[in-house]
């Protein structure tokens, strides 16, 4: 199996030694990505998007690869238009383990966005390499691991969909939240 190939759309808005997605291009896991050269059919990592991410996207990601949008939430709307053809997917609930924001549900930076995408696509060697370049790396792996497995396990979008709904769910149940 060839591993996906891993693209950044860099806003270049952070700090350079602490930006990710900067230092995964300065380790060549990454390649920086012109928005109008993006490989059609690549998978996008989009948090609004409609559809979760999951194994039904292994062939995209092979043969066109894994794009990340690098950018702060709040710039993701105004962030420069992408050509059609790609296939949009949002990850399903992890928690952050990079210091900005630490146990935070879904406030990934974009390795660990990377990381996650290739460990529920099967690539779980790809995703602890990406991960190792991070003093805090590990703990990403270590506290989704969990979920991670789900994901992995999980076929299709719909089922990562449920395994997300039963973690919620869990969560919400042990801190005495009504989840309607």
């Amino acid at each position: 199996m060839t591993e996906v190939r891993v693209y950044a759309i860099m806003e270049h808005e952070c700090d350079p030694k602490r930006c990710t997605a900067a230092k995964l291009v300065r380790f060549g896991e990454v390649r920086e990505a012109d928005p109008r050269k993006v490989p059609g059919g690549a998978v996008v990592l989009d948090p609004e998007a409609e559809k979760a991410l999951s194994r039904e996207d292994v062939p995209s990601a092979q043969r066109f690869g894994l794009l990340v949008l690098d950018c702060s939430w709040e710039k993701l709307k105004r962030f420069p238009r992408l050509k059609g053809g790609l296939e949009h997917r949002a990850l399903p609930f992890l928690l952050a383990a990079n210091p900005t924001n630490f146990g935070k549900p879904m406030r990934l930076s974009s390795a660990e966005a990377v990381a996650a995408a290739l460990y529920i696509m099967g690539e779980r060697e790809h995703a602890e390499r990406i991960m190792s370049k991070f003093k805090w790396g590990h703990t990403f792996i270590d506290i989704n691991r969990e979920y991670l497995e789900a994901y992995s396990a999980s076929s299709t979008s719909g089922e990562v969909v449920a395994a997300q709904n039963g973690f919620v769910g869990r969560l919400h149940a042990a801190e005495g939240v009504d989840p309607a």
